[in-house]
């Protein structure tokens, strides 16, 4: 008797969430040993030229996204840990409810990964660790690390993902 070949059940909404967390998490994980690195072996300021435009350093950052709001005082770091604690409550809730589109919850993921890498610097030093230095000549742009990557990306995805539904949404219409 042959055996038939065995179709592939999708992966329940509940085992993709559990994955798409899964994928936080290593990002968290990989986001918090790179920073473990850099601060076990780069004093504050210190840096090391690997390019003509790339250097690695350790770096402080008190504040956002460029250091904004850095010079605040201190009420910044509660703030900034406040909004990181409610964004990631959303995304999981939303993550849990769109587990299997899968651009969209890879961004949600990426995002949910860099909040809580930042996150965890903030409530362990009170500030986020930054580490990449890219510049061209003297013009530097701000220091930022993995966790601000993922973060970036999963923006990124998310507008690829509207454009991807707008042009979906344009060519049904058409076919009307």
């Amino acid at each position: 008797m042959e055996k038939q070949p065995s179709e592939k059940k999708p992966l329940s909404r509940q085992r993709l969430f559990y994955l798409w967390c899964a994928l936080a998490a290593a990002l968290v994980a990989a986001d918090q040993w790179i920073k473990l690195l850099i601060v076990e072996h780069f004093r504050y300021g210190e840096g090391i030229p690997i390019t003509s435009f790339f250097n690695l350093v350790r770096v402080h950052n008190t504040g956002a996204a460029f250091s904004m709001l850095a010079d605040a005082g201190g009420w910044q770091h509660w703030l900034f840990a406040s909004i990181a604690i409610v964004v990631a409550v959303i995304i999981l809730f939303m993550l849990h409810k769109h587990s299997q589109e899968r651009i969209f919850s890879l961004a949600l993921s990426c995002i949910l990964g860099g909040a809580i890498g930042n996150l965890i610097d903030r409530l362990m030093h009170g500030y986020v660790v930054d580490y990449l230095d890219f510049y061209w000549k003297m013009y530097h742009f701000p220091a930022f690390n993995l966790a601000d990557t993922a973060i970036t990306v999963g923006v990124g995805l998310i507008i690829l993902n509207e454009l991807l539904n707008i042009g979906k949404k344009k060519k049904a219409n058409a076919s009307h």
